[in-house]
């Protein structure tokens, strides 16, 4: 059983290749994520199993206004637990104590005509030590309110992601063709 299981999608002008090269490069994710704004690599080898990133995130103000989540800056820590290229890429972020949390991100690259299809899926099994937080000051009707637009909030941050990168590799594209035309 999971509490969140969401996934999105958006066709891509890109090859599987470089469409997992875009979107396995987590310090870039601030060009497309609604939250995080950039991070680094802090330890492993890069987009490589084991490897792990420390995210810089920023949320603003009115998202889901009424609970105690967190707002304006903060970081996370994740370890890369799938890296299979060119077709999913997936981390999972850490606890506190830097444990694996059962809070997985992932990309999935399907090879489709002229380009790629970008699945972008989260799953979160036990709530995470933040959701745990969070939930324990609300109440029986609170919790399931917060479950419901809390998951209403993350489908629209990763359909605005995949959005984004689907316009990023839509851009390189046109650049591309444009060069080869000259």
């Amino acid at each position: 059983m999971s509490l969140f299981e969401i996934e999105t999608s958006a066709f891509c002008t890109a090859s599987p290749d470089e469409l997992y090269a875009l979107v396995s490069d987590l310090p870039e994710s601030g060009r497309w994520s609604p939250e995080c704004i950039g991070g680094q690599w802090i330890s492993g080898e890069p987009c490589q199993v084991g490897a792990r990133f420390r995210g810089n995130n920023n949320r603003a103000t009115d998202v889901v206004a009424w609970a105690p989540v967190v707002r304006g800056g903060w970081q996370t820590e994740s370890e890369i637990v799938a890296a299979e290229a060119p077709k999913q890429f997936s981390w999972s972020i850490l606890n506190r104590s830097g444990e694996l949390q059962e809070s997985v991100w992932s990309y999935f690259v399907d090879a489709a005509e002229g380009g790629s299809i970008l699945r972008h899926h989260y799953r979160m099994g036990r709530p995470t030590e933040g959701i745990t937080e969070i939930m324990s000051h609300l109440d029986e009707e609170g919790k399931e309110r917060f479950v419901r637009e809390w998951g209403d909030k993350l489908r629209a941050d990763m359909q605005t992601t995949v959005d984004a990168i689907a316009r990023i590799t839509e851009e390189a594209s046109v650049v591309q063709k444009a060069g080869v035309s000259q």
